[in-house]
């Protein structure tokens, strides 16, 4: 099982709309193949900061998953206004 744990960063005034769009990457996400888990809530809304946790039964998941269509998208949406400080584990090592 891989983690994928951390922080993501948007400005203040853009956090409600960026948690919108986040709750419905989530949706999609949580629908498929390998996803555990797949949750982010708001830690510090004054400096735009949420937190992430993503559980996925391997990497071949969580590389489809980085691959699919939502979640280019999404990305791309929020290139260079989102910043993230996220990490990877193994749970199995």
């Amino acid at each position: 099982m891989l983690i994928v744990t951390g922080y993501l960063y948007v400005a203040p005034a853009e956090l409600a709309r960026f948690m919108t769009h986040l709750k419905a990457l989530a949706a999609t996400t949580r629908r498929r193949d390998g996803n555990i888990s797949y949750d982010a809530a708001v830690d510090h809304a004054d400096v735009g900061r949420l937190i992430v946790l993503e559980r996925w039964v391997d990497q071949a998941a969580l590389t489809a998953h980085i691959n699919a269509d939502e979640t280019v998208q999404f990305v791309n949406q929020w290139s260079g206004r989102m910043r993230a400080d996220v990490r990877k584990y193994d749970a199995l090592n």
